[in-house]
């Protein structure tokens, strides 16, 4: 993860710009630059993960343009090759550095042709202009805010911009921004022509493949691999496909309560059957109590289930990054919202199950995936996310709803039966029924956030307080309290999230008034 900033006119003070970019120096604490662009600026934070020469600092050049990216830029070598014989040179090994040329070549047509997950600031020096781009399913972070003069400023996070701008918002997946508009390049989610009706056997072989390549892709890296192992399906998976792509020992972090931690056993198992060097930590009450603020003060939420899940993510890279030299984190995350959750269990048709899954992600951008960004980047360690391989996530989403639904008695019966004949899990986690992270590092940890929101506010107190709130109003005392202490760090931003991560209450069985799968019918044996 680096970090990333750019303002199209210097309106503020250099030193304001500049604390406001220091925000965010452990996104990339190795080197910094802020250097004028035209009339504004550029700043980058750099984590040397490819090209780790001095050769690999950004800001990039050429001809006057500049560039800053955070970013991986998949089968990059290809591409420079390419570059290479229509006259182009290169300093680095660095991915990022064919950003100019290609965009010299392609101009914001390039953004289609990009197998990556990006943001990035572009300064035009022919037509003293900033072009800005996010990824289409917006795994790297970007933020923009309106400066009283009407300029405008880019960020990787929030908190780069607040005081700033008055109000902050985030850059919308899948566009571009360009001469004052923003542009959409991708919907990564929309299903251009039909749906895909092969036999299961087909699908499952397709599923298998890509996700294969999206993990391989992925395991690229000049600087130390790390993965995080929870003990469910999607974390399992990856780590087994990386393990066995490898051909090496891999090295696998899991996290749990100290008491009553359900995954930890299951990541054992996991770790003992993939032969990777695998290390246990364990969290208390008291370390979930005093990283409270910590932890939303990063996330820039208030989000119940985005918190809660937080807590053992960011405790679990901390450890990472304090004692070993990793500083890459393959993960889990985006597994649910293309296959389904408990809650979409539910869908009352392949219709339903199909919008559920557009919803969920195109809004990634500020749930699981912010989790896993701030979580990872702000203990200096980059997040790389195999289901978000955009060859993978176009293919699930193209496959027919109704062979998505849970038919079969199983959820996610697609993805374990593409694995079930390689092998590369014990059965038992790989049918293994599905329970969400928050609950799974341990029952206790949920419980006792909620006890003590509980005795935080009397019934008086919350019903005064969460009133004042018209967008996003808190609807338990958890959520006020995660409210308040929001509030406290990004004042009046509430509109940066655009509600609480719930189940879909229009649907029979999911009106509920907390995230967590325990409180459905159907979650069964999930926290065993």
């Amino acid at each position: 993860m680096c970090g990333i900033f750019g303002f199209t006119k210097r309106s503020v003070g250099e030193d304001v710009a500049r604390r406001g970019f220091d925000e965010t120096i452990s996104r990339g604490p190795d080197k910094t630059v802020f250097v004028e662009a035209g009339d504004g600026w550029l700043g980058f934070h750099r984590l040397a993960i490819m090209g780790l020469t001095p050769e690999g600092m950004q800001p990039f050049s050429l001809d006057g343009d500049m560039c800053v990216c955070n970013g991986e830029l998949y089968g990059f070598r290809n591409v420079k090759r390419d570059l290479e014989k229509k006259g182009y040179t290169f300093k680095s090994d660095c991915d990022c550095e064919i950003i100019l040329p290609l965009y010299r070549e392609y101009g914001t047509e390039m953004f289609k042709m990009l197998d990556a997950e990006f943001a990035m600031i572009i300064y035009d020096s022919k037509s003293d202009s900033f072009i800005a781009a996010r990824d289409p399913i917006g795994v790297r972070p970007l933020y923009y805010g309106y400066l009283p003069d009407g300029s405008i400023a880019f960020a990787s996070e929030p908190k780069n911009l607040i005081g700033i701008a008055k109000k902050v918002m985030p850059f919308p997946p899948g566009c571009y921004y360009k001469d004052g508009e923003f542009a959409p390049y991708c919907d990564i989610a929309g299903v251009s022509g039909d749906y895909i009706h092969d036999d299961i056997d087909l699908v499952c072989g397709q599923i298998r493949d890509k996700l294969i390549k999206g993990v391989e892709k992925r395991l690229d890296a000049d600087a130390p691999l790390g993965f995080l192992l929870s003990g469910g399906l999607d974390s399992s998976l990856v780590c087994a496909i990386a393990a066995k792509s490898l051909g090496r020992h891999i090295r696998t972090f899991a996290i749990g309560m100290d008491k009553d931690a359900i995954d930890l056993k299951y990541a054992r198992q996991v770790a003992d059957y993939i032969g990777s060097d695998h290390r246990e930590i364990y969290m208390t009450s008291g370390e979930v109590f005093d990283s409270l603020k910590t932890v939303i003060k990063l996330l820039g939420t208030y989000d119940i289930t985005t918190i809660r899940a937080s807590m053992g993510m960011y405790l679990v890279c901390k450890a990472i990054h304090e004692t070993t030299d990793v500083r890459v984190l393959l993960t889990g995350e985006i597994s649910d919202e293309l296959f389904g959750y408990k809650y979409t269990d539910f869908a009352p048709s392949a219709e339903e199950f199909q919008l559920e899954a557009q919803k969920r992600i195109r809004e990634l951008h500020m749930y699981d995936v912010l989790r896993a960004d701030r979580c990872i980047s702000a203990n200096s360690i980059e997040a790389r996310v195999p289901f978000g391989d955009l060859d993978f996530v176009r293919y699930v989403m193209a496959i027919d709803p109704a062979m998505k639904l849970n038919t079969y008695g199983m959820g996610k019966y697609l993805l374990r039966h593409a694995f079930e004949g390689d092998h590369i899990l014990p059965d038992s986690i790989l049918w293994r029924q599905k329970a969400a992270f928050s609950d799974a590092v341990g029952h206790s940890m949920v419980d006792e956030l909620k006890n003590y929101a509980e005795g935080y506010y009397t019934d008086e107190e919350y019903e005064t307080k969460r009133m004042k709130y018209s967008h996003a109003r808190p609807f338990t005392k958890e959520s006020l309290l995660y409210r308040e202490i929001f509030e406290e760090y990004y004042p009046g931003q509430s509109q940066m999230v655009t509600d609480f991560w719930m189940p879909n209450s229009a649907w029979e069985g999911c009106d509920v008034n907390d995230p967590s799968a325990r409180v459905l019918s159907n979650y069964g044996a999930s926290g065993i």
